[in-house]
């Protein structure tokens, strides 16, 4: 007889293995399942009556208990339905364990026997993977994203009959191949022609600054009157973005699985999260959803870009929340029963007008704010967030004189051109950071700033009258040096210069008084 079959529970990205273990004696008929199991694997009881009758078979009539150890860890989801049955069949119909030991069990019971989708099935599937389990068991729609994970089979499963005929070796088991990276890795540029960088006409400044911002991890708000492009500039913003390395990729797709936004024709997210909020979005909405506080917009832009048009518009409160994320690239929610600690590391992109009705700063439109309207406005974007981004621009409004019915946008400069460029900067950061945890310019602390972050001898002098005209905070003086960097990595230039210095001074926000 067998004594446990093996499962896995996920809280956010730490797996932990469980060990079913149940006992069948033959007291007064009841079914009990004990150690922190939450309400999805309570539910599972009568979910495994209905498929054993559905089956053709019945739940033992005697009292079942079933343990799930360890017992300090809390258990959440259905995906224990699987194991349990696996047990009960083993248990009372003298099925041979021949695979049980070093498998893993992972999928939730329906009604008619067969076997559903569950989430986080990817990151399960990599634990598994690490602690030297030779299977897992997985719903057939899970197969794609479980068919990532090397040196480990992958075993695609319908019902509950098919994995009983594996275990009794009356049927060959089908290892599924692992997914060849190479026929899904090319990105498809055809979707970005919408909103392709020659589109925008005019706009060279801003189109300036988002190439620095996308060279590697710098914040960038953008601020005018209603109609100078803003939003359009910040959705061709993702068609320059670099192109997710395949460790990025994996790390990325984690988070969607855990989140349940992997479908079967998409199992790993191959592009750069583009993630956008609407401005009536709570603090609680943008950080996590659900009782168990699963990752949501924060984290699901995790690795590129959180798009915040409007951004005034947002309760303070709300832009209070990205404060710790932009800063250390993560989140950490405390909650009675747990500590989560969810990673954030994204650019935020926000796109702002300078007062409620949109016209304080246009020339050729009068504001009808008044002065009380626009200061209560604009101090929604506190100074402690603001000193966190890197850039920060005005987009004048194209004048209507320059509007054609027809253009030619054959000379401009496309995405792919701009995107190029990025691509080579990104490449020469990977390269000096390839010794260490640091990826991107923006992530260097005083350490690394102090190492690759020479300076000729008149930068030294322009910084220290910045800093003293400008009243910079000890916070910007570093991010202009590694804002510095990055511009200076376009150029593939070694050392920083007194252009960089100026054009990244140009970037900062003055402090209004």
């Amino acid at each position: 007889m067998i004594s446990k079959v093996n499962s896995i529970t996920v809280n956010w990205l730490d797996s932990h293995l469980v060990e079913v273990e149940v006992d069948i004696n033959n007291w007064l008929p009841s079914f009990t399942i004990v150690w922190l199991p939450d309400q999805w694997v309570q539910d599972s009881k009568e979910r495994l009556r209905s498929a054993m009758k559905s089956s053709g078979n019945k739940l033992p009539m005697t009292r079942i208990t079933v343990n799930l150890a360890p017992a300090d860890i809390r258990k959440s989801g259905p995906s224990f339905d699987f194991p349990i049955a696996i047990w009960i069949m083993l248990h009372e119909w003298f099925i041979t364990d021949t695979f049980v030991y070093d498998s893993i069990f992972l999928w939730e019971l329906s009604l008619d026997w067969n076997l559903r989708k569950v989430a986080s099935v990817l990151p399960a599937t990599i634990w598994a993977k690490e602690k030297w389990f030779k299977r897992i068991f997985i719903p057939k729609e899970n197969s794609l994203e479980a068919s990532i994970v090397p040196w480990i089979d992958v075993i695609p499963v319908e019902n509950l009959k098919e994995v009983i005929d594996y275990l009794n070796s009356d049927k060959e088991m089908i290892v599924l191949p692992r997914l060849d990276f190479t026929k899904i890795w090319k990105q498809d540029y055809s979707n970005h022609t919408k909103h392709d960088f020659k589109y925008v006409l005019w706009q060279e400044h801003a189109k300036r600054a988002l190439e620095i911002a996308a060279s590697w991890w710098h914040n960038i708000v953008m601020d005018w009157p209603p109609g100078s492009w803003k939003t359009m500039l910040s959705k061709a913003f993702s068609t320059i973005l670099p192109d997710l390395t395949i460790d990025e990729a994996i790390e990325v797709s984690k988070i969607y699985s855990i989140s349940g936004l992997l479908s079967a024709d998409n199992p790993i997210i191959r592009k750069r999260p583009f993630r956008t909020i609407h401005h009536t979005a709570s603090s609680v909405s943008i950080v996590w959803w659900g009782r168990n506080a699963k990752p949501w917009e924060i984290s699901l832009s995790h690795k590129w870009v959180l798009f915040l048009d409007e951004i005034l518009e947002f309760e303070k409160s709300v832009l209070e929340v990205l404060r710790q994320p932009l800063e250390d690239g993560v989140i950490t929610i405390n909650r009675v029963n747990a500590s989560y600690t969810y990673p954030a590391q994204f650019i935020m992109v926000g796109a702002m007008n300078p007062c409620p009705c949109g016209y304080f700063t246009d020339p050729d439109k009068e504001c009808i704010c008044t002065h009380k309207q626009v200061e209560n406005y604009r101090s929604r974007l506190s100074w402690p967030l603001i000193d966190r981004v890197d850039i920060f621009i005005e987009v004048p409004k194209v004048k209507t004189d320059k509007f054609k019915v027809w253009e030619d946008y054959t000379n401009c400069e496309t995405s792919y051109d701009i995107k190029s460029r990025v691509e080579k900067a990104r490449q020469l950061q990977l390269n000096r950071f390839k010794w260490t945890n640091i990826t991107f310019n923006s992530e260097m602390w005083t350490k690394e700033i102090n190492k690759y972050c020479q300076l000729e001898d008149s930068c030294d002098i322009i910084l220290k009258q910045a800093v003293n005209n400008m009243n910079l905070s000890a916070r910007s003086y570093y991010r202009i040096l590694k804002l510095s960097r990055t511009i200076a990595d376009l150029e593939w230039v070694v050392d920083i210069q007194s252009k960089h210095i100026l054009e990244a001074l140009s970037f900062r926000k003055k402090e209004e008084n």
